[in-house]
């Protein structure tokens, strides 16, 4: 069977659904050598293997209309569309929808992106051979939302790259990050709190912060890795996050930065509001960092037993998940114990041999 990967996310910043197609498309290519990627022109990482030989199509404003029509000259393959977009109108394809915080959050997002997405979800939804997402959560959402036979639906989850794993050894040192305004700020291992997100006002910034103030912590900093502080100038404004030294907004950060960071946090927290699995908790458990989250939608299902639980609608609880981890050393030992045998259950391969098993069974 000719398949073609739908290769776009190659030209967007990885982040957590492009991480998700880049790593089920190694373990795609090096299980069946013979599947196609195939992306518009302007492909941003450089890390990508040389073995993906990526065909490149130009010459639409379109980019879902002009790979529609791209693959209709190339053989009809069967599509995989491994992140929230694919063309709408073509049959032969498989899409992923990671969550549906859109439709069920509008006030997150802009007017224009939300009449775009309630549009084309349902769309390629409706047009697609199966759907899979990341989680039971949102596949039970698919189904009630959009209508769909539960057949059609198929739970594909997340992982985490090997590159995360804990460090030999704790060692109190000093490096340097760079902030979102370009200046580099001296931070010292084990004395931070650490969360990983964009600035989308579901990722519950503002009550983070918040948290964080109130508890006052001496020497201990509140490091937020993702890069940007438009938030400032939005109508969720993080009330005294820009004057404050215990603050640190990040640039964007990947690779070795990024485990790094995640080694030498003493605590990680991701009081997130809405997600349809939650990456940065299981890359915190695997390199050794203990893990506070939500206890509402997905992130009860991705972390088990092996995390600390805050409502993310309460600062008060999220302050007092963050006092009790910094103060009950057992309970750290704990979730780091349950966090190592938690990884474990996920892995990319398996996750694009499902994926394969989806093909092999239409």
């Amino acid at each position: 069977m000719d398949i073609a990967v739908n290769a776009k996310f190659l030209t967007q910043r990885i982040e957590g659904i492009q991480r998700f197609a880049l790593e089920i498309s190694k373990e795609l290519k090096r299980l069946r050598p013979e599947i196609r990627f195939v992306a518009p022109k302007g492909v941003l990482n450089k890390d990508i293997p040389q073995e993906f030989k990526v065909e490149t199509y130009s010459g639409f404003k379109n980019q879902n209309i002009g790979l529609a029509l791209y693959l209709k000259k190339t053989g009809t393959p069967l599509l995989i569309n491994l992140t929230s977009i694919a063309p709408c109108l073509y049959k032969k394809q498989i899409v992923t929808i990671h969550d549906l915080s859109i439709l069920e959050h509008p006030e997150w997002v802009s007017k224009n992106f939300f009449y775009f997405y309630k549009f084309l979800i349902p769309v390629i939804a409706r047009n697609s051979l199966k759907i899979i997402t990341p989680s039971n959560f949102s596949r039970e959402k698919i189904i009630k939302i959009l209508k769909i036979d539960p057949s059609r639906v198929e739970v594909v989850t997340n992982a985490v790259s090997k590159d995360f794993s804990p460090a030999v050894q704790k060692k109190d040192e000093i490096f340097f990050i760079k902030t979102a305004g370009g200046e580099k700020i001296r931070i010292q291992s084990n004395k931070y709190i650490l969360t990983v997100s964009s600035l989308n006002p579901r990722k519950n910034l503002k009550r983070l912060v918040d948290a964080f103030n109130k508890l006052a912590l001496k020497d201990i900093k509140l490091v937020i890795a993702g890069g940007g502080n438009i938030l400032f100038s939005s109508k969720d404004n993080i009330t005294g996050a820009k004057d404050t030294d215990n603050i640190i907004f990040s640039d964007y950060v990947e690779g070795n930065e990024l485990v790094n960071l995640y080694r030498n946090a003493l605590l990680f927290v991701y009081p997130s509001l809405y997600e349809g699995f939650g990456i940065p908790p299981l890359e915190a458990m695997a390199c050794g960092c203990p893990v506070i989250t939500s206890n509402i939608t997905s992130l009860p299902e991705t972390c088990g037993d092996a995390a600390f639980y805050v409502d993310p609608y309460n600062t008060d609880d999220i302050a007092l998940g963050i006092h009790t981890l910094l103060n009950d050393s057992n309970l750290v030992n704990q979730l780091l114990n349950e966090g190592k045998e938690r990884i474990k259950l996920f892995s990319w391969e398996k996750s694009a041999r499902t994926i394969l098993d989806i093909i092999n069974n239409l």
